[in-house]
């Protein structure tokens, strides 16, 4: 899966020793450029990797991640690992973001040549003209 957005924040990495050996993680938090923008928090593992992308505050990015879900003492955690990070243009990230939902939208027009549920009133209907 992919997604496109801003970083806006860069947790601290967390490190530690395993059965495999040692480990290094780090987690970031990206957003969407949505007309109701989503934010996302993946991480990315392994030192290596972590150079290699070297992620910053406010960078532009299209995120490739894989998601997996593992249980632990009978609860369900989700998991989003980073596998690939590609940097974005800036002004072609701009161009690609929705229109504001501020401007106001033309009302659409039936498909199909169908006509309104209620006909329009005519001259003389009075304007209520409810039955109860």
């Amino acid at each position: 899966m992919e997604l496109q957005g801003k970083i806006i924040a860069v947790l601290p990495e967390r490190s530690g020793t395993s059965a495999r050996g040692e480990w290094k993680a780090g987690s970031f938090v990206i957003e969407t450029h949505d007309n109701y923008p989503k934010k996302m928090v993946f991480d990315v593992f392994g030192a290596d990797r972590l150079a290699q992308f070297a992620i910053k505050a406010g960078e532009e990015l299209l995120v490739s991640f894989d998601i997996d879900a593992h249980e632990y003492q009978g609860r369900w955690y989700n998991s989003i690992r980073a596998w690939n990070v590609q940097r974005m243009d800036a002004a072609a990230a701009a161009a690609a973001a929705p229109v504001a939902a501020s401007t106001p939208a033309a009302p659409a027009a039936p498909a199909g040549g169908a006509t309104a549920p209620f006909p329009p009133a005519q001259e003389g209907d009075s304007a209520d003209d409810l039955p109860f």
